[in-house]
């Protein structure tokens, strides 16, 4: 994080807890851009003020101002980063295929994945265990499985999601999967899904932001 007299260069409003404010403080990370997170949302609160629903009309994390441009959602967030102020970042790809192919999987993240891995860390980690629904978590865990195994298989043939370098399309899995393995129940085996994993717990900025302890 970096400050110029009183404004910052990008502002990220969100806790560090959240999967979807630290993906995108890794990609701030990696590309080394200054920047500065406000914690916001959870404990802290702050997300029902005017001035956030004027960024994030659904009061959730994150929300980015750049100057006097506001934006939300965590993967539109990801590809403006890249956009505005690493164009030429092999992060996100600038080629129409590599480009569609790197988008199809941060996609996928969130239309295949995010609501059943949801259900088993919100059941797992934030619900007491007197009031959780186990039978929802034993079947989220099953559909999110199935969703991992897909990743898994892709992860057979090269050591990124879309190819031998690190993409967006990483980014966007990254922090489920270390909750993934680090939660407590019985999953299936997946060595490249682990191998990947490990992978990206060799980078800093991803051990420092995405890879901390699940409460």
């Amino acid at each position: 994080m970096t400050i110029f007299g009183n404004e910052c260069v990008i502002k990220l409003w969100g806790r560090n807890t959240s999967s979807n404010v630290t993906k995108v403080t890794w990609l701030l990370e990696e590309l080394g851009l200054d920047y500065e997170r406000i914690d916001a949302g959870g404990r802290f609160g702050g997300t029902d003020t005017p001035h956030y629903r004027a960024m994030n009309p659904l009061g959730l994390v994150p929300a980015l101002e750049d100057g006097d441009f506001t934006l939300f959602e965590s993967n539109a967030i990801l590809r403006y980063i890249c956009n505005a102020h690493a164009a030429d970042s092999a992060i996100y790809p600038l080629a129409p295929r590599a480009r569609a192919s790197v988008e199809a999987w941060m996609d996928f993240q969130q239309t295949a994945l995010s609501r059943h891995q949801s259900i088993v860390f919100q059941g797992l980690i934030r619900i007491a265990p007197e009031k959780r629904d186990n039978a929802a978590i034993a079947a989220a865990i099953k559909e999110a499985a199935r969703i991992w195994a897909i990743l898994d298989a892709r992860l057979a043939s090269h050591p990124y999601v879309v190819g031998d370098d690190i993409t967006l399309a990483d980014m966007a899995f990254g922090p489920h999967v270390h909750r993934w393995f680090n939660m407590s129940f019985e999953r299936p085996e997946a060595p490249c899904l682990r191998a990947w994993y490990e992978r990206l717990l060799a980078r800093p900025a991803f051990k420092a932001h995405c890879a901390g302890p699940l409460v």
